[in-house]
């Protein structure tokens, strides 16, 4: 599967002079890895909460980045970086308050049984982390993932993220298993997954692994965004479970309260899961992640193994830690995630009524897929719309991306100050240029 939404260098048309001798100098200097998204890259210099600034001054309305996840620049944040930049910054090998007074903060989010954290820069680090605490407590190696999962670049997590494309090669160690997707699958969702979950259990004894986790992004993010029914996890849970395993759960993108309902999307589904990993939003943009554990899961790793991540857990990334969830507190940004992502998707299904390439809409809070398709009885993925569509709205300036297996689903998560009036401009920009992907 190719990179979705990307720019291709090789088909410039509509691409600025300035933006056009930018991407050379990328090319020259970061060489050929790096991606950008658009057919026409977007030019950014400045943010402020919802909005994307490029050099001439115009706005861009940001529905996609989940990282700002309290809005571009809060000067909430950027104070408290500040602050605590001209103070001390230093690793955690010296005693220092700013790490436990946020830890406390942090932990006091998550249920009593989680109650140790360990910090990293990224979530790749996050879940790398959690890859070796859980091989180290179940004696392990088996891992499970979805289909179209995305959990990190090391090299041990790349082989358990399949969505990265062709050229990786998933671990010998790794089973993946189908999302769980109620559009397509109908009822029994939780039954399906947990069966999936068996199999793959039962495939990996046969080949003389024993399984050590089942990691899952809670909002299936990658595979296509799937939140429903709340629940549905528990019994593929407990399988994993039943064979010794764990159950990790990737809180990278839907924790945070991106779901509405809950701080983290586990919540939804009534669980307690063994290690919870966690990154990009909790530092509004700033490089900070977390693994959170059970204490008698961490306490094997923890003498045997000696861990040290220079950066993970400096002050200043917790100084910024602190202030996000201050934020989040105080600005009510949970039931604003709930209340807007309500007219989001209210406001999505109205315009199901009208535009039939739109063949589901779903998600939580907000974190919202909406599935595009060609026929709806048959559900054939409309994926040349999805991308039309994606590069409409970017030229009208609005920013969103596109997931799932057909990159057919488009992935809408704003900064979690995304407000109902936010949400209006977007759907009267959704409309227009549906207009134009697919006239009724």
């Amino acid at each position: 599967m190719s990179m979705i939404n990307a720019f291709d260098p090789k088909a410039t048309n509509g691409v600025g002079a300035r933006e056009q001798a930018m991407i050379a100098r990328r090319q020259k200097l970061l060489g050929p890895a790096y991606r950008l998204f658009y057919a026409n890259p977007v030019h950014l210099v400045r943010g402020e909460g919802v909005w994307l600034y490029d050099p001439d001054g115009n706005a861009y309305l940001d529905v996609y980045n989940n990282v700002a996840s309290v809005g571009h620049c809060h000067p909430h944040v950027v104070a408290a970086l500040s602050r605590q930049a001209s103070v001390l910054n230093t690793h955690t090998r010296y005693l220092n308050p700013v790490i436990l007074d946020y830890a406390e903060k942090l932990l006091g989010h998550f249920p009593e049984e989680l109650s140790h954290v360990m910090f990293t820069c990224t979530g790749s680090e996050a879940n790398d982390l959690a890859y070796r605490v859980a091989r180290s407590f179940t004696g392990g190696e088996g891992f499970i993932v979805t289909r179209l999962a995305y959990h990190g670049v090391t090299v041990a997590i790349s082989e358990m993220s399949p969505s990265l494309g062709q050229h990786i090669t998933l671990g010998k160690n790794v089973r993946t298993v189908p999302a769980p997707d109620l559009y397509r699958g109908g009822e029994g969702v939780a039954e399906r997954f947990a069966a999936d979950v068996r199999a793959a259990i039962v495939d990996l004894e046969a080949s003389g692994l024993r399984p050590a986790a089942l990691l899952v992004d809670t909002i299936f993010s990658s595979d296509g965004v799937f939140a429903d029914p709340a629940g549905f996890l528990a019994p593929a849970v407990a399988a994993i479970r039943e064979a010794g395993g764990l159950f990790i759960a990737d809180e990278v993108q839907p924790g945070f309260g991106r779901t509405g309902e809950a701080m983290w999307g586990f919540q939804r589904h009534g669980l307690v899961p063994d290690i919870v990993t966690m990154g990009k939003p909790m530092g509004n943009g700033h490089p900070i992640a977390a693994m959170v554990s059970q204490p008698h899961i961490l306490q094997r790793f923890g003498e045997a193994t000696r861990y040290f991540n220079t950066f993970g857990g400096n002050p200043v990334s917790c100084a910024v830690g602190q202030a996000v969830l201050e934020v989040i507190e105080g600005e009510g940004l949970l039931r604003n995630a709930h209340d807007t992502g309500a007219v989001l998707r209210d406001g999505l299904r109205d315009l199901a009524k009208r535009h039939a390439l739109i063949g589901d809409v779903r998600g939580a809070g907000l974190f919202v897929g909406v599935e595009l398709v060609t026929d709806r009885a048959r559900r054939t993925p409309a994926s040349a719309e999805t991308a039309r569509l994606v590069n409409g709205l970017r030229e009208r300036r609005v920013l969103i991306s596109a997931a799932g297996p057909d990159a057919n689903v488009l992935k809408i998560r704003p900064p979690l100050v995304f407000r109902p009036e936010h949400a209006e401009r977007f759907l009267e920009a959704m409309e227009a240029v549906l207009r134009e992907v697919s006239p009724a």
